[in-house]
């Protein structure tokens, strides 16, 4: 007798459900990290030529001053020195980072007025209402930008025109701000005193 041949039939293999795929996951992780990482913007506020004399003649370098922010409080200032433009605004970008300051502010605009004086730039910052915008200029002016300030008026008590010292001079005026919940409580308790005073007075 002949034997009947054995057929054998393969059954496809559905995919699994809800179960992503590894290169859209590795994408996905790719660009969480990406967006972590984007808020943080970059600018050039001055690339100078410098030259400094050695025993075998001059070396010359270029300096460059950059300032980077994410416009919602946070804001640094680095320098950089290389042979090239592009090395130097590198390491800039990257001294900057590591140099943030944060500011407070308080209704699109600082909390009090503040002089800061560096070396030989002084600078004076006073709060401003909605709509004044930023008015402001030279190296101050992209340093309250970034640092997310709208509203604020800004102005260089010297005649210097070295923007570096200027910048330096508007960080650190940013840097020394106080929180308005530090603030307000001095003036208030200072104020119910004077009406104390004024009280006594008149009673007497």
């Amino acid at each position: 007798m002949a034997k009947a041949e054995e057929k054998t039939t393969t059954i496809p293999q559905t995919p699994p459900v809800n179960q992503p795929n590894a290169k859209t996951a590795d994408s996905s992780a790719n660009q969480v990290t990406e967006n972590e990482s984007a808020p943080l913007e970059d600018r050039v506020i001055t690339v100078d030529r410098v030259s400094r004399t050695q025993k075998g003649g001059r070396r010359l370098r270029f300096r460059a001053l950059v300032v980077v922010g994410d416009r919602k409080g946070s804001v640094g200032l680095g320098i950089g020195k290389s042979n090239e433009i592009a090395s130097a605004v590198a390491k800039a970008t990257y001294n900057a980072k590591k140099r943030i300051v944060t500011v407070p502010i308080v209704r699109h605009t600082i909390p009090h007025e503040i002089t800061y004086k560096f070396d030989t730039a002084k600078v004076m910052l006073k709060p401003a209402g909605v709509g004044t915008s930023v008015i402001a200029g030279g190296s101050v002016r992209p340093i309250l930008e970034l640092a997310g300030i709208e509203n604020v008026v800004g102005k260089c008590l010297t005649r210097t025109t070295n923007k570096l010292n200027n910048a330096y001079a508007t960080i650190g005026a940013l840097a020394s701000l106080k929180d308005i919940k530090h603030v307000a409580p001095r003036y208030l308790g200072q104020k119910k005193r004077n009406e104390k005073t004024e009280n006594q007075g008149i009673a007497e």
